[in-house]
């Protein structure tokens, strides 16, 4: 048997390619259930969970580059003739089922690859070319259209493989044919074997159309809407007030999990704040901020973030800062406390003033440990995740 295709066989690359790619779908398809199912309430099940993806998002970028090849290859040979005993139907089904295959290998994996390019955190892909894709930004928003795509493509995959199964479980059990024996190796007699050559676009034009229809499905079934992070709604605040009005500002949060870095940030907050600029000594001004938990955004681990191990986001729906706002010749401070899941801790950090007229400037960051405030005991070893929380503080406000 020869290396590449002839006008009646399939060479042994092409069938290399061939159960190389069965072998990886089958193997990726268990582990993604595997890996969605299992629990991470504690380190060793996050770490479990963790393994399983990144295996199975390593494996998946894998399968993209094989696919590729695999096309590639395809292209540049000779396809063996059909068998003149199939009937026309069957041809045009094999061929549109074969089509619907090609474009599942090349879209699962690479949307699968963009949702994780675009999500902070989580499982890594096991490789040294880092976790990120040129011109795809970290938005969650991108990370979930695409991870819907992955899905619906997958499910388009899924059923392909199921079709092309039975076809071949047909030809071997009830045709009795050649079509299965000769995409496997060896020598498969092929002199007395009726077959015919031809070329025919329309399985092409029918896969598309079936690939307009999933995403129309999809599309009209509301999917690919803005990624909810999650089922609580985020508690009402309190009025700002005060007598400085903050414009807009961000609170952000960075955990280190599995050695990477993510990052999020609360979207609703408020705060009272007054101060008095003309002070050069002493305590200037209070702040009181009220934070909504549940507007966090923590990349892939939100929901994880927010539930009771966690943040706990319904039960205790709003954090509380109460602080005290010190001058002196040199520096800014504020000191106070902070309530997180009902646990009150004394807080004190530095932070940078700048005053422009009416408008001032805050930014300042300071460190927490996440067992201080009951959040994510079960997760004792620092390698999975991290006992630091950094906070990042940023806004503007006006007089």
């Amino acid at each position: 048997m020869t290396l590449t295709n002839t006008d009646k066989n399939f060479g042994n690359i092409t069938k290399v390619f061939h159960w190389l790619t069965a072998l990886m779908i089958f193997t990726l398809i268990p582990l993604g259930i595997l890996a969605q199912r299992a629990p991470f309430e504690t380190s060793e099940q996050l770490l479990y969970k963790a393994t399983l993806f990144s295996l199975h998002k390593t494996l998946g970028i894998s399968l993209f580059f094989v696919a590729v090849l695999r096309i590639l290859w395809a292209i540049s040979q000779k396809r063996p003739a059909h068998l003149a005993s199939n009937k026309p139907h069957e041809h045009f089904l094999a061929a549109v089922v074969h089509w619907l295959l090609y474009g599942s290998l090349v879209l699962v994996p690479l949307t699968g690859w963009v949702s994780h390019a675009a999500t902070e955190g989580f499982a890594p892909i096991w490789w040294p070319l880092g976790q990120s894709l040129p011109f795809v930004p970290k938005d969650p928003d991108l990370a979930h259209r695409f991870a819907v795509l992955h899905m619906l493509f997958e499910r388009v995959m899924v059923i392909s493989i199921f079709l092309h199964i039975a076809g071949a479980v047909k030809h071997h059990f009830v045709d009795k044919d050649i079509t299965l024996r000769r995409m496997w190796f060896g020598q498969t007699r092929t002199d007395d074997v009726a077959m015919h050559h031809g070329k025919n676009r329309l399985p092409l034009f029918a896969a598309l159309a079936i690939w307009i229809v999933v995403l129309s499905g999809g599309a009209l079934a509301g999917l690919f809407g803005d990624h909810k992070n999650s089922t609580t709604e985020p508690a009402a605040l309190a009025q700002s007030g005060g007598q400085w009005a903050v414009q807009d500002g961000t609170i952000g949060i960075t955990i280190t999990q599995f050695g990477a870095a993510v990052a999020g940030e609360f979207a609703q907050w408020s705060a009272n704040i007054d101060f008095d600029p003309t002070l050069r000594s002493g305590t200037a001004g209070t702040a009181e901020v009220e934070i909504a938990i549940a507007s966090l955004t923590l990349g892939s681990v939100t929901d994880q973030a927010l539930g009771v191990d966690y943040f706990d986001a319904t039960q205790f729906p709003t954090a509380k800062v109460k602080l005290d706002l010190t001058v002196t010749d040199t520096a800014y401070t504020a000191t106070g406390t902070l309530t997180i899941r009902g646990t009150e801790q004394p807080l004190e950090f530095p932070f940078n003033l700048n005053i422009d007229g009416d408008t001032a400037t805050v930014t300042a960051q300071t460190t927490l440990d996440r067992r201080a405030f009951g959040v994510g005991d079960t997760m004792t070893d620092p390698d999975t995740l991290d006992f630091p929380v950094i906070v990042d503080i940023a806004f503007t406000a006006t007089q």
